[in-house]
């Protein structure tokens, strides 16, 4: 670990015992993640990136401390994790880390307003202040008016809803922004716009950025390194421009050459 690293994890593993499909069938092991070590540069954007269930989200889940390892240990500013331990105690690594998921209607509170959802991360977390004129302020931020504060998420698009979801994560200034396919379900010129904001409020506040996708373009665009999964390991990780265009693993090869490409020639048919 160098001395700009601001997250580490060594020896990640998670398994999970299933029962399986008989009444009388023994339970089985399935392994999310195997023997995971990963570092992450403080002010840098990785992006992982890899097939379904080769396990992306089981990592960020545990390197945020949503989940506990069956054996590893991560550490963030050289604080180690404890999945364990009480959320009050874990109450420093939720001050300083933001979360945006896939679907931005499902991660909001139907019952609740544009405004009390931005900012419960305020209240729930001790942040002092004007919260309300945060709350303004964060959704300016994000492309939106500050008087939708007080309208119910259906009544937006599903991309004004990501900001609004957006918005939620950054309210209380985290220093680690973490996207688990934020923009995967946004059509193509919404995603593009959501990636502007991203990489705006990434730039203005020196935000740590983790994003997990499976659009290729996305992660080449917005960050500086990128590690590459399958069946739980990490098989290539580096630079995201010298992986993307000079892959040495042969899965790293195989998932970049699945990527669709327009045709020029057949276009101009």
């Amino acid at each position: 670990m160098t001395p700009e690293t601001l997250i580490s994890a060594r020896g990640l593993t998670r398994r999970y015992r299933t029962r399986g499909s008989g009444p009388w069938a023994p339970r089985r092991e399935t392994v999310a993640l195997d023997d995971v070590d990963v570092d992450v540069r403080s002010g840098s954007a990785l992006g992982i990136i890899g097939e379904s269930g080769s396990g992306k989200s089981t990592l960020v889940r545990l390197l945020l401390g949503l989940d506990t390892p069956s054996a590893g240990s991560v550490t963030v500013d050289g604080r180690p994790i404890d999945a364990r331990a009480s959320a009050r105690s874990l109450h420093w690594l939720r001050r300083r880390t933001g979360i945006v998921f896939q679907d931005p209607y499902a991660s909001l509170d139907p019952r609740m307003s544009v405004g009390r959802i931005v900012g419960e991360p305020l209240w729930a977390l001790g942040v002092d202040g004007d919260r309300r004129a945060r709350v303004r302020e964060v959704l300016s931020d994000v492309g939106l008016d500050g008087d939708v504060a007080d309208r119910y998420p259906h009544e937006f698009s599903g991309g004004q809803r990501q900001r609004i979801a957006l918005a939620r994560a950054i309210v209380h200034h985290p220093d680690i922004l973490v996207g688990d396919e934020p923009l995967s379900a946004l059509d193509v010129t919404v995603r593009a716009q959501i990636l502007d904001v991203l990489r705006a409020l990434r730039e203005r506040d020196r935000m740590t950025l983790l994003l997990v996708s499976h659009d290729i373009g996305v992660v080449q665009n917005l960050c500086d390194d990128v590690v590459v999964m399958t069946e739980g390991r990490i098989v290539e990780e580096g630079p995201t421009e010298k992986v993307l265009l000079q892959p040495q693993a042969a899965y790293t090869r195989r998932l970049l050459a699945s990527v669709p490409v327009i045709d020029p020639h057949r276009a101009a048919d």
